[in-house]
């Protein structure tokens, strides 16, 4: 029995119970629970510290999910066999479940702050991603740490036609949408997920569905909150002010930022050129020796800078770069730009631009995922990088960090969706985006650059992707909003929410929002889905322009795939004893031969860049897996003499004894100088023994027979 334990229950619709519990473990953290779902367990644990840095005028959040291997009974991989730094699958949980609780921290808190969200136990029938939101909620809740909360994650998904809420893992299988939502009582905060093609009506029907559920959940948060006694929080003050100094530079500066951002200059450094000598005239005109605070200088500057820019739009419906609210940056693209690859494109938009390629590989080329609860293999990967140069900026190449996991998953889920079924495509296919530019919407360039590069390898994909970032401002006091197509990088940093839509002329493939401010009508959620529907079309439109279906025919130097069947049983004889018989093969022919057990038959798929190549591997595996005939002539050849006749190769792995009896019709005494090793002859096959499966051969019944002679 667990000591001082207090538990409070989450009943689902379809009556499972959501178990949140606090006082027993991890009591040395600021804040701890652990929330179950059947026999998944996640630990959350959240440390703030008590001060901020000096200097720090954000919010330092850290938040990491890690699957334990053992909550799965799983050893893990590798040399170390311990786990190690956080997969892709933990990252892009992390991500959602940071991007649900960052903005609902108070605006001045700047303490450095941890939440940690670990899978203890894992359960075959629950995914504990849509658990790892609440889980880390209920922990800041029964903490003393300023928080604005509290909130809830819930995957919602559409199974035959009805929404569920945190569905099962077989469920899933068959959903036509699936979105991960999260919100407060009030207002929904982030939202992620994929569909098949969807309407903008389905999409907000979800959202609404799901942030029902999340009031729910968030209720018996504060009923926790109040139980624990951590209703009051502590109190802190981690930013310096300076009233005068703020009211100085607004009167001086403000005027001069709205003049510079009313020009409507396109080129961005530019704009940041013009607005950057602003603050350093004030700077220079204020002197060294004044009664202000200077770190403040920096901060009240950005503040100044983005009322400036927002007026602009709310007040004129004017945007930063000229373009009106709902209009698209210019598009140019090309494919077929890389010589070598298998599919390559060019998309830029403004001044953000993706070269992106698709490799297509064999079966040998699939990705491996061996996770604590997910393993198997993935046919369909895409790679997404954001070097330095691309936004002009000096930075070391590290690898790809979080935010470039994140985009390329959501670049990655617009896709899938068009992707031929499996039992049409024997590809592995990657995707990988460069971004050479970058000026807002970078993932939705990569979708856009992907389904062209996905077209010009010749994937048959079900129709071409394009995807558009949507930005909202908004004033609360006014009841004021704008809302932007194809934001800017600006744009993005100075409004209200960041909404990236993709989709097929059909409807929605995936999508990605995040919101800054509290509340989102509904009504005007539907205006930016349609508006962005509008925007989506419009790209579709000029990318069309460059290649609208995919091409007829693969490149000349694309593997070609032949894919045949067999019998089970004889899988091994075309694998052959430790693999010798496939291994030669495939260096005599230069064919790539992947073979497997699929529907109780033997799937092989050959590939091969040269249809020689190509026509000798078939032809090798056909004479393998070929059924001797009784009657039928064979070319064999001569493999071992011994005194009771000869051992003829008469098919691929298939001897057969050629009894001395059956080589001529005149009687021989002895083998002596009849047949040599290596030489090839025409046979017969004349019986096949029952019992032991022996072949039977003849020479002699396909030579002329003497006639007899009297004597």
């Amino acid at each position: 029995m667990l000591p001082n334990v207090i538990s409070k229950t989450i009943k689902l619709q379809d009556g499972r119970e959501i178990i949140i519990e606090t006082g027993a473990l991890a009591k040395q953290a600021d804040g701890s629970v652990v929330v179950r779902l059947g026999k998944a367990m996640l630990l959350a644990t959240v440390v703030s510290k008590k001060e901020a840095i000096d200097g720090v005028d954000f919010l330092p959040l850290s938040v990491d999910y890690q699957e334990k291997f053992a909550a799965s009974g799983k050893i893990p991989g590798g040399f170390l066999k311990r786990e190690g730094r956080l997969s892709d699958y933990e990252i892009l949980i992390s991500r959602i479940v940071d991007r649900a609780i960052r903005p609902i921290f108070p605006d001045d808190y700047h303490a450095d702050t941890q939440v940690a969200i670990t899978l203890m136990s894992s359960d075959a029938e629950v995914l504990p991603d849509c658990l790892a939101g609440l889980a880390a909620s209920a922990a800041l809740s029964v903490s003393d740490i300023p928080f604005n909360g509290p909130i809830s994650e819930v995957r919602v998904a559409k199974i035959d036609g009805e929404l569920i809420i945190n569905p099962t893992p077989s469920q899933l299988e068959k959903a036509s949408l699936e979105f991960i939502v999260a919100g407060s009582e009030e207002y929904i905060l982030m939202v992620e997920g994929e569909a098949d093609e969807i309407s903008e009506d389905e999409m907000v029907e979800a959202m609404q569905l799901a942030h029902d559920e999340i009031k729910r959940h968030c209720q018996v948060q504060k009923e926790l909150t109040k139980e624990v006694g951590k209703e009051i929080k502590r109190a802190y003050n981690h930013e310096k002010s300076d009233a005068a100094l703020y009211e100085k530079m607004h009167a001086e500066l403000y005027e001069k930022c709205y003049e510079v951002v009313s020009r409507q200059i396109p080129n961005k450094s530019e704009r940041s050129e013009l607005i950057k000598a602003i603050k350093e005239e004030f700077v220079e005109a204020l002197g060294e020796e004044h009664e202000f605070e200077g770190s403040l200088i920096g901060p009240y500057f950005s503040k100044i800078h983005k009322e400036a820019a927002r007026n602009l739009t709310l007040n004129e419906k004017k945007r930063l770069d000229g373009r009106k609210l709902d209009e698209i940056r210019s598009i140019w693209s090309v494919v077929d730009y890389l010589p070598s690859a298998h599919g390559s494109a060019v998309f830029t938009r403004g001044e953000t631009q993706s070269v992106t390629t698709c490799t297509l590989g064999t079966k040998m080329d699939e990705q491996m995922i061996d996770g604590a609860v997910i393993s198997g293999y993935n046919k369909f990967f895409l790679h997404y990088n954001f070097p330095g140069f691309s936004t002009g900026e000096v930075k070391p190449n590290r690898g790809p960090g979080r935010r470039e996991v994140g985009h390329g998953n959501l670049a990655m889920r617009a896709l899938k969706k068009v992707l031929p079924a499996e039992d049409e495509n024997p590809y592995t296919i990657r995707i990988v985006s460069d971004i050479l530019e970058s000026n807002g919407s970078s993932s939705m360039a990569t979708v856009c650059a992907g389904s062209l590069a996905l077209m010009d390898a010749g994937v048959k994909i079900k129709a071409p992707v394009t995807g558009i970032a949507m930005g909202m401002i908004s004033d609360s006091n006014t009841g004021k909003y704008s809302i932007l197509s194809d934001i800017l990088g600006d744009e993005d940093h100075l409004g209200d929410m960041d909404f990236k839509v993709t989709g097929t002329e059909k409807g929605i493939t995936a999508c990605q929002m995040d919101l800054k401010v509290e509340g989102l009508d509904y009504n005007v959620l539907k205006e930016a889905l349609y508006q962005a529907k509008e925007g989506r079309l419009h790209i579709l439109n000029e990318i069309s322009k460059t290649l609208a279906e995919p091409k007829p025919e693969l490149k000349p130097h694309t593997p070609r795939s032949f894919v045949m069947s067999i019998p089970k049983e004889l899988i091994g004889a075309v694998i052959g004893p430790g693999g010798k018989v496939i291994q030669e093969i495939q260096k005599d022919t230069g064919a790539t031969i992947v073979i497997e057990e699929k529907d109780n038959a033997g799937k092989i798929n050959i590939f091969s860049n040269d249809q020689e190549s190509m026509n000798a591997a078939i032809s090798r595996i056909k004479g393998i897996v070929a059924q001797p005939e009784i009657g039928e002539t064979y070319t064999g050849k001569v493999k071992n003499i011994m005194p009771f006749g000869a051992f003829v190769e008469f098919m691929p792995g298939k001897d057969g004894l050629l009894h001395i009896s059956e080589i001529k019709w005149e009687r021989l005494e002895n083998m002596e100088g009849v047949l040599e090793p290596g030489e090839e002859i025409m046979v017969k096959l004349i019986e096949v023994d029952k019992k032991t499966g022996k072949f039977k051969l003849s020479r002699k019944v396909l030579l002329p027979k003497p006639e007899k002679t009297d004597k």
